[in-house]
């Protein structure tokens, strides 16, 4: 339980402070209702992430501590205040011209235009996650170096002759799909929100392969071989892969925030239940670095890409068609829950 003390010591003050919250707003019966609604977002936040929590942690093992301590520090503050309070007040603020404290004024005070901005953006900010998640999803379908393959020779041959430009004709491909679907109004928008979803991927890939570079030092140029080293320990960190996951977490976390409005209107209490999940999500990943459970259970960052690439089809989707958040979290559980009973009947098959 050490690796979710941290988290269990936040969701205690982030709790005291829904219920100061909903005390000064609503009494006694606002406090209860501020709990129960905080609570209620942190497991909803869990249980849709728990595939995000797996794919986090198949990057985070080839990180050293310090990255790992920045990744729930650094990290945790930019996906609790960044992508789910910061980023959605952005959206409205581009859909509405207002400044961000005329849209915080706004969804505070009439939450219900706020969430009517907000969800009217939905179909450009599940282009860009969907775009950005198919991509995760194509590319680990697509990589020739995974030694074991879950779906047998199936996936061996997709690995086999997938590449990356594929991966990113594919992608452009749903976005076009996605382009069909909407309104003529939101054609162009939702085209752009697409191609810039592609194109982050794309640059955080180039800026990750960058700094795994290292520049050949010359004989006796210590300053050179000093920023070998530099570059080296930061590559080993991962600047480029601590953006990667952090644009996936945004990818992730705009489903989260669309459907808690559907719980309540709060932009606070959704903010810190939300904070509350992120948490455990956060510290759910190094409890599965640390206890080696990729290793042991080896298809189980299968089932999370799978799950990955099923939710970048609903996100696509979702431009046009209402999918509920049920589904969404059912279908993510679902690849879970299989490829663990993969990886456990492939250890009893192949015991060590």
């Amino acid at each position: 339980m050490r690796h979710f003390g941290i988290s269990f010591i936040v969701t205690f003050i982030l709790l005291g402070l829904a219920g100061w919250w909903g005390f000064n707003h609503g009494g006694s019966s606002g406090l209860l209702q501020a709990l129960w609604i905080c609570t209620v977002l942190g497991i909803m936040e869990v249980s849709l992430s728990f595939d995000n929590a797996v794919v986090n942690a198949s990057v985070l093992r080839h990180w050293n501590e310090f990255w790992r301590k920045l990744f729930l520090t650094v990290g945790i503050l930019v996906a609790v205040f960044g992508m789910r309070l910061v980023f959605p007040l952005l959206i409205v603020s581009m859909a509405t011209g207002l400044g961000l404290m005329d849209v915080w004024t706004m969804a505070t005070q009439n939450p219900d235009e706020y969430s009517r901005y907000l969800t009217g953006a939905h179909a450009q900010v599940a282009a860009f996650g969907g775009a950005f998640l198919l991509l995760v999803f194509l590319n680990f379908l697509f990589d020739e170096e995974k030694e074991l393959h879950w779906l047998g020779w199936i996936e061996a041959k997709l690995g086999e002759h997938g590449t990356e430009s594929l991966a990113v004709l594919l992608a452009l491909a749903a976005v076009f799909g996605c382009v069909y679907l909407v309104p003529e109004g939101e054609k162009l928008s939702v085209l752009t929100a697409g191609v810039v979803g592609v194109l982050v991927y794309l640059a955080v890939g180039w800026i990750s392969s960058l700094l795994e570079e290292d520049p050949p030092a010359e004989d006796g140029d210590t300053t050179e071989a000093g920023v070998g080293a530099v570059v080296s320990a930061v590559s080993r960190g991962s600047i480029g892969g601590f953006l990667y996951l952090e644009v996936l977490d945004a990818s992730f976390s705009f489903d989260g925030v669309i459907g808690a409005f559907a719980i309540t209107k709060d932009v606070v209490i959704i903010m810190l239940g939300l904070a509350i999940g992120a948490m455990f999500v956060r510290s759910l990943t190094v409890f599965l670095v640390h206890k080696g459970t990729l290793d042991e259970y080896v298809y189980l960052e299968h089932g999370a890409h799978y799950a990955i690439g099923i939710l970048a089809l609903i996100m696509l989707a979702s431009v046009k068609y209402h999918i509920p958040e049920w589904f969404t979290g059912l279908s993510g559980v679902a690849f879970i829950a299989v490829s663990l009973w993969s990886s456990i009947r492939h250890k009893r098959l192949h015991p060590a």
